[in-house]
């Protein structure tokens, strides 16, 4: 498996980094300690191209598909994304507020974004997702893990119920908690994570 080094300044020295302007500070006291799992395809269900990181990055040709009309105005950003390959992008520093979750609410706790970190894999609601992406995700959360106060792990269907349906009934979260019960002899904060009923 592929291991990540979270620096402190909440960046991967591993992996590609396509900065977003979409993010803002978390509040100093946050304690950061729920991962958020999406999926996107842009346009749907097509995967390839520079779609994805364009929108993040606010550079979208919204001219060049007619789904892009309408995202002219929507300001988004993650903290990875995942390729269908696994290959990792990084748009925002994992201590910093990406806007990924949008209205959201977790145990209780409202705004998700101010105490989360989002993983966007490439993929749909409708698509099975490759081994490559599940290595790298369970890479990731391993990383996370040890740099975060990680204790829950969700799709953004969880907290964002009736509004959003991803990562989807292709997801396999037995798959990946099991990949990461084989890391905990390595990383035992992974054995405490919280995953959907």
């Amino acid at each position: 498996m592929n291991r990540y080094f979270i620096n402190e300044d909440g960046w991967a020295d591993d992996v590609e980094r396509q900065p977003s302007p979409n993010f803002d500070a978390r509040h100093p006291d946050t304690v950061t300690d729920l991962l958020v799992i999406h999926n996107i395809s842009l346009p749907p269900d097509q995967f390839g191209g520079p779609y994805i990181a364009d929108l993040f990055g606010n550079r979208l040709d919204c001219d060049a598909h007619p789904y892009f009309d309408q995202l002219r105005t929507l300001k988004v950003s993650a903290h990875f994304l995942v390729r269908r390959d696994g290959h990792v992008i990084q748009f925002v520093s994992a201590n910093d507020r990406a806007w990924h979750a949008g209205l959201s609410t977790f145990c209780g706790r409202e705004r998700c974004n101010d105490f989360s970190i989002g993983i966007e894999l490439e993929g749909s609601d409708f698509q099975p997702f490759e081994p490559a992406q599940y290595e790298a995700l369970a890479a990731l959360t391993m990383s996370l893990t040890q740099r975060y106060r990680l204790s829950a792990v969700m799709g953004h269907e969880h907290i964002a119920p009736g509004r959003k349906t991803d990562p989807g009934p292709f997801f396999d979260w037995d798959r990946y908690r099991k990949s990461l019960i084989h890391q905990a002899v390595e990383n035992p904060a992974l054995n405490a994570l919280k995953f959907p009923e």
